[in-house]
């Protein structure tokens, strides 16, 4: 068995940055693995610009952003491998796994960092009526068959979901030569970021239907149509307001959800909300010298998130493997309540803390001239106004380690979204 000071499960943009950043930090024994033939994970199939303005000031393509990182870990000569699939970890650590090369291998960790991503929601969770024919492809899948593989899935088509993949999708086939005949979002608000329905829906005139969705597929070989109608409150269609429209393609752009079958297997405490670990301020899970960063922990909206995230992460998973890791201290509870749906992390040992510490959280719905507040315990510390919120976007606040050590006995931050 090979023993490595850390290994890293993935090598799309949080595992390369965990590994730059635990390797700069002094470790030596680091081990990416990835499944995929290269590393950078989804990026590579993301052509489009908009990507490095926070990491780099600069806008990139989603592969020259993964190569930025792809550079900086030949330079480190952090060693990695491809086309291994991870099979099993165990809570002592053990990382199992295979290729075609090495078959079957077991190499123990002194830490980890779980940094898998994220996988697109299927058809087979919607529950939509009709055949299975032809013509149904994840916005993701439609994505890499375009820009990596050269085919264009159809030449109508009608788009399930208005997440960012989705949106950038709706453009991308319509400069392709397609026909997107309309976006369908079965909430009443956009699951993307705004600058996604302005650039990619509005300046082609493709219309968002927000509280639609798709209530029958037609065409047994090869689809031939959809029909969306409206809902109500409750999600449900509404009978009287069946729209059909005659397509070869529906692309679903659903949600997404962090991979964590490994981190299950392993016994991480995953939160019901976000489908990713439950992590403390360090970014470590419920097993000590685990940590979990990027899409795996909870779906960003910014790749820029992921890196900064990422980073946290192996530099503090590279202060567990030298033995620097802070004695737990006060351990305080990060709470979500009226409107926020989550929060990471979602405890604070005050002893590992950094001086300030980002909390990142989504809202539940819609919000416009609200405040975004935090309260130590029963005390309000902070009561931010914000323009407009919603679940597309990610927001943050920011503790000081300073403001949270003035209160000894505090047991409990909530973050809370206000009227006034």
């Amino acid at each position: 068995m090979k023993a490595y000071d850390m290994v890293i499960i993935g090598g799309g943009p949080a595992g390369l940055a965990a590994a730059v950043s635990a390797k700069k930090a002094g470790v030596e024994s680091i081990l990416i693995l990835e499944r995929d033939m290269e590393l950078g994970g989804i990026l590579n199939q993301c052509i489009h610009n908009g990507f490095g303005l926070h990491t780099f000031q600069e806008e990139l393509t989603g592969p020259e952003y993964a190569d930025r990182f792809i550079a900086q870990v030949r330079e480190l000569g952090i060693a990695y491998k491809l086309h291994t699939m991870v099979m099993d970890i165990s809570p002592q650590k053990v990382v199992t796994a295979m290729n075609g090369s090495d078959g079957m291998i077991r190499i123990q960790a002194k830490a980890i960092v779980l940094a898998m991503g994220c996988r697109e929601r299927a058809r087979g969770a919607l529950n939509i009526p009709g055949y299975r024919p032809a013509g149904i492809f994840s916005a993701g899948t439609a994505q890499r068959l375009v820009n990596m593989e050269g085919y264009l899935p159809g030449r109508e088509v009608v788009i399930l979901g208005s997440g960012d993949i989705g949106l950038i999708m709706a453009r991308r086939m319509t400069l392709e030569g397609a026909k997107v005949k309309v976006v369908a979002e079965l909430m009443p608000y956009s699951g993307g970021l705004k600058r996604n329905i302005v650039q990619c829906l509005d300046d082609y005139g493709i219309p968002l239907k927000l509280s639609h969705t798709v209530v029958d597929i037609k065409g047994k070989e090869r689809l031939e149509g959809v029909t969306l109608a409206q809902v109500d409150e409750n999600g449900k269609p509404i009978p009287g307001t069946e729209e059909t429209y005659t397509c070869d393609t529906l692309l679903l752009s659903v949600g997404l959800i962090p991979e964590n079958e490994l981190s299950k297997e392993m016994g991480v405490e995953l939160d019901s909300v976000t489908n990713g670990p439950v992590v403390n301020e360090s970014l470590e899970t419920n097993i000590p010298g685990v940590f979990a960063c990027g899409n795996v922990l909870h779906v960003h909206d910014l790749v820029d998130y992921v890196s900064e995230e990422a980073q946290r992460a192996g530099a503090n998973a590279a202060r567990y493997v030298k033995g620097e890791a802070e004695k737990k201290g006060n351990t305080i509870t990060v709470a979500a309540e009226d409107g926020v749906r989550y929060t990471v992390p979602r405890n604070i040992n005050t002893n590992g803390m950094d001086e300030q510490l980002t909390v990142r959280f989504r809202v539940g719905a819609v919000y416009q001239n609200a405040y975004i507040s935090v309260y130590f315990d029963q005390e309000r510390v902070m009561h931010r106004r914000k323009q407009i919120m919603a679940p597309g976007e990610m927001e943050q606040v920011v503790l000081l380690k300073q403001k949270i050590a003035a209160y000894p006995n505090l047991s409990r931050i909530t973050v809370k979204i206000e009227k006034e």
